[in-house]
């Protein structure tokens, strides 16, 4: 398979990964994450992750170079997040990749984030049909997508005006006293439980809320019903059933999630929408959504569970999407954004 063979870092959380692609070939994907080290704190701590990318990075670009069987000199571009995330994160890896790009005077690119959980997806199943959707769920974001062009025309039609999805399960993990990262935990717990046994509410689907919120998310308040609840049968003394709480809830998210990605697909008039980001891994949400597609008559894209997380890869293929489509390379001087809105994919 030919296409540009590109470098891919990413380093906006608590992964730092190196991966590199010829076109839509994987060649390489390494992944460091330093999550063991945010357990005792029930979430990621910046200055945390920052120091265990310090101290990632290089291992991992050799690993990487290693496994995929080049030399850096044969790269035909650098490609790294420039932003969404945390700030200090974002900067490990942006120094690495300009690094890099002068180091071997090869052409550097700072990508969006989120726009990297889209492409991904190309490493499995090849180009995706444009216009299409996409629905992102991760632990700092949840976000609905129009995608007419991935290397430079989306824009976000909703998104969480409260906590991510990601983030709710967190928190309603820590309630529990599961542990953190809460999403696997509760995933597999939930499996065990009725998720009809608790009737826990569904953010933002009320009438009134259609008007100016339809496409948005919101699961502060689902969050605060389960403390409740649970709150409540401690204080009566009554025991917690903890499966069904973890499927209840999980179904609570489910359904909202894909109830508004099918009506986007609706709205938008595509057929077609991908699945990406850290949550997308999730059981029931892959189940539910792949049930509403097929019953709407909408393609569902779902790349493998592994490359769902943050990776190098997502941004290594969206560099040679946008090499390949001729976008003009970022400066030297770009600087990290946290707060970089997903329709600028190249900084």
């Amino acid at each position: 398979m030919s296409g540009p063979l590109v470098l891919g870092i990413e380093s906006s959380c608590d992964e730092t990964g190196v991966g590199i692609v010829r076109g839509h070939e994987l060649l390489a994907n390494e992944v460091a994450s330093s999550v063991e080290e945010h357990v005792r704190f029930g979430g990621v701590v910046p200055e945390v992750a920052s120091r265990a990318h310090l101290q990632a990075i290089v291992p991992a670009l050799q690993r990487a170079q290693a496994n995929a069987g080049i030399d850096l000199s044969e790269v035909d571009a650098i490609a790294v997040t420039s932003g969404p995330g945390l700030m200090g994160a974002l900067v490990v890896g942006l120094a690495a990749a300009k690094a890099l790009a002068v180091a071997l005077n090869k052409p550097l690119y700072g990508l969006n984030h989120l726009v990297g959980h889209v492409a991904v997806d190309l490493l499995d199943h090849g180009p995706l049909p444009m216009p299409c959707a996409a629905l992102l769920v991760s632990g700092g974001h949840t976000s609905l997508l129009h995608v007419r062009d991935i290397t430079g025309d989306i824009t976000e039609l909703g998104a969480t005006i409260d906590d991510a999805a990601g983030e709710a399960y967190d928190k309603v993990s820590r309630l529990l006293g599961l542990g953190y990262p809460g999403g696997p935990v509760i995933d597999k717990l939930a499996a065990e439980g009725n998720p009809k046994a608790i009737a826990f509410p569904r953010g933002l689907t009320a009438q009134k809320d259609l008007v100016n919120h339809r496409f948005d998310y919101s699961f502060s308040g689902l969050k605060t019903a389960v403390s409740r609840w649970v709150e409540t049968r401690r204080r009566d003394g009554q025991e917690v059933p903890m499966a069904d709480v973890a499927a209840s809830f999980q179904e609570a998210v489910a359904d909202v999630l894909t109830a508004k990605a099918v009506d986007a697909c609706d709205y938008l008039g595509v057929d077609t929408i991908l699945l990406g980001g850290g949550v997308a891994a999730n059981s029931r949400l892959r189940g539910l959504l792949e049930e509403r597609t097929a019953a709407a008559g909408i393609t569902l894209r779902r790349p493998r569970p592994g490359l769902c997380t943050d990776n190098g890869a997502m941004i290594a293929v969206l560099g040679a999407e946008v090499v390949a489509a001729g976008r003009r390379p970022s400066s030297l001087d770009i600087g990290a954004d946290s707060g970089m809105p997903v329709g600028t994919v190249v900084a």
